[in-house]
């Protein structure tokens, strides 16, 4: 009895042990399939959704309201091949080819890999490059597939069902430049920076690599909160909304009218003038404000071709030359600021033919003078002349007078390059060949922007302003912003000085090499230069570089500084030299000014030179150069006021 009460109680502590035992495995069971469950990669749709927002690059726009540079975002189109239904197929397959404007063909290709066998799984890409308008009709469409129960649910291997939907997302920006080749040099162009899988564009050259970091993107933003049934954000208290910040407008202050009219212009010039290019530009000579910057050798940003290298880099500040004859003004400004001569001040020319020692001689060209006043110097371009009254300085007081005139000095114009140049050291300068030599402009490498800026104190009571091309940056909320250095300006000669070499630059159009740029009506004055090309630091025969540098203004207070550069005009003598090609390029832009307004002509002057020059006759401008109404404009609203306070940016250096 005893043996067998022994027995019963171990097999009932066997039977609870094993119990125990089995319900611990089954809880061991439990608890893995619940931890695997929470830890393992599920395909079931998020709780919560988010839709990003990313920023945008700012827009550039014209003097007069034109976007001549915008960013758009590209969006992506993704779909699940296993979720279009077999029967549907044929129907998605042509409603997005309607709402995307894809060809249908194209479509059906994106369905098939590439042994030409049917996806029938898998994430498919239709297509890389939608633009917004696009993307928002695709977006539409998406709900209405799924509303319309043409996409399938799909059965997930743990007995889950999904329905993937027509997904549209952002895959990147593209920079789109709508005038095509219109102040390509100066705007300059774009590359591309991945973000994961986002692109941006990014500033390379021009003012979009100038100004990158201020219209560049700034802030993404975002709207994250609860999802619905089909994946949208509910929009609640609860939902987390973030606004992206887009980079700043960029407004110039060269308007499109007036810029594409003189490009046009230079176009024709070029033929013309059977020249490599020919560059112009024009500048409010008190604010030192750029209206036209333009060059006949242009690309179009939106394509740029491989003939295209040569034209990307803007030769407004990037291309150093020996200017010539153009530089005589600057001698005999400084001579006249030092006192050592006045402009009636006669020097003896020797015939247009100075001996200086050894075999060495300065000469004039065709037109020699036994002798001239120190204007007349000027007028008629005497190297002899210019030579001499260079000597009356020392080698010292000429380069701190071309110093003073900005040469050898970045001029502050706001382009991605601005090159120095150089001057000869005084230890050589002090030597009356090299004093001679830089003083009609040879043995010194100058910038067109340099040239132009410093013409402009000839036109400004001695003051040089900085150029500029950039009014002013505007933010999303319409807040407006103004760089520092537009406002720099430098007094480099006394304005007794510059009056007096304002009147004989005038009298240099009006009797000297000039004279093709008189225009009824219209104070203008300037002077012509022709200068030899270098290659491998040799004059080239048959090779020049002219140009014309002056003013032209009206008697209503509108004062321009103008610059021409013709590289290498392939005519015969004479007919290469600046009288036959710088100064009729300067003669056009002058009167595109009066025709657009910007001057305005003295009538009575007009009348008077009509009846005191009856044997001239008028030139109309073509209505071919002269466009009221540019092609392929894309209005961006009207031009904006520019009269405010306004903070101050940092400047760009």
């Amino acid at each position: 009895m005893h043996n067998d009460k022994n027995y019963y109680d171990s097999q009932k502590s066997n039977k609870i042990l094993f119990l125990f035992l089995l319900f611990l495995i089954t809880f061991i069971i439990f608890t893995f399939s619940i931890l695997r469950t929470i830890f393992s990669d599920r395909d079931l749709p998020s709780q919560t959704a988010i839709i990003h927002d990313r920023s945008l690059r700012g827009a550039i726009i014209s003097q007069d309201g034109f976007t001549i540079a915008q960013s758009q975002k590209n969006y992506q189109a993704n779909i699940r091949a296993e979720s279009i239904n077999p029967e549907n197929k044929e129907l998605f397959v042509t409603l997005f080819s309607l709402y995307s404007d894809i060809p249908k063909q194209e479509v059906k290709k994106k369905f098939k890999n590439g042994y030409g066998y049917e996806i029938k799984q898998g994430n498919i890409i239709l297509s890389k490059n939608i633009d917004a308008r696009h993307a928002a009709q695709l977006k539409s469409l998406a709900h209405k597939l799924r509303k319309l129960n043409i996409l399938r649910p799909t059965k997930k291997p743990k007995g889950v069902e999904i329905v993937y939907g027509l997904d549209i997302i952002e895959s990147g920006e593209t920079r789109l430049f709508p005038f095509g080749n219109t102040i390509s040099p100066v705007l300059g162009f774009v590359g591309k920076r991945s973000e994961k899988d986002y692109i941006r564009p990014i500033g390379k050259q021009g003012l979009e690599r100038r100004y990158d970091k201020y219209i560049g993107y700034k802030n993404n933003g975002y709207i994250e909160g609860k999802r619905d049934v089909i994946g949208d954000v509910i929009h609640n208290q609860y939902t987390d909304i973030k606004p992206c910040i887009n980079g700043l407008d960029l407004h110039l202050t060269i308007p499109l009218k007036l810029q594409r009219n003189v490009e046009y212009m230079l176009d024709d010039m070029k033929k013309e003038t059977n020249a490599e290019e020919i560059i112009a530009t024009v500048m409010d000579s008190k604010t030192g404000q750029i209206i036209t910057m333009s060059s006949s050798n242009r690309f179009d940003p939106n394509s740029i071709k491989k003939q295209d290298i040569s034209s990307l880099n803007p030769k407004f500040s990037e291309y150093l030359y020996e200017p010539g004859s153009v530089l005589k003004p600057f001698t005999l400004a400084i001579a006249l600021d030092y006192k050592r001569v006045t402009p009636q001040t006669v020097f003896n020319l020797f015939n247009g033919e100075l001996d200086i020692g050894g075999k060495r001689k300065i000469t004039d060209g065709e037109h020699r003078f036994s002798d001239l006043s120190a204007s007349d110097i000027i007028v008629h371009s005497s190297n002899v002349g210019i030579s001499l009254i260079s000597w009356l300085l020392t080698g010292d007081e000429f380069r701190d007078g071309l110093l003073k005139f900005g040469l050898s000095r970045p001029t502050g114009i706001d382009l991605s390059r601005d090159l120095a140049g150089t001057i000869k050291p005084v230890y050589l300068l002090n030597r009356k060949l090299y004093r001679a030599n830089s003083a009609y402009g040879y043995g010194l490498m100058v910038s067109f922007m340099q040239l132009l800026k410093a013409y402009a104190s000839f036109n400004n009571n001695g003051i040089m302003p900085t150029p500029h091309l950039i009014d002013y940056f505007e933010d999303t909320d319409g807040n407006k912003y103004k760089l520092p250095s537009v406002s720099n300006k430098t007094q480099v000669i006394s304005s007794a000085t510059a009056n007096q070499m304002n009147q004989i630059l005038i009298q240099t159009v009006i009797n000297g090499t000039g004279e093709a740029a008189i225009t009824p009506g219209i104070t203008v004055g300037g002077k012509t230069g022709t200068a030899k090309m270098t290659t491998s630091g040799k004059y080239v025969d048959n090779k020049y570089q002219t140009s014309f540098f002056g003013f032209a203004n009206d008697d209503k207070g509108h004062r321009y500084t103008i610059g021409v550069l013709v590289i290498n005009p392939n005519r015969p003598f004479p007919y290469y030299y600046a009288a036959m090609t710088a100064v009729p390029v300067a003669k056009k832009i002058v009167d595109m000014l009066i025709v657009l307004k910007y001057l305005e002509p003295n009538k009575q002057q007009v009348l008077l030179f009509k009846q005191t020059h009856p044997s001239v006759i008028e030139e109309n401008i073509p209505q071919s150069i002269i466009d009221e109404s540019p092609s392929n404009k894309i209005p961006s609203g009207q031009p904006l006021e520019t009269k405010y306070e306004t903070p101050q940016l940092e400047e760009n250096q």
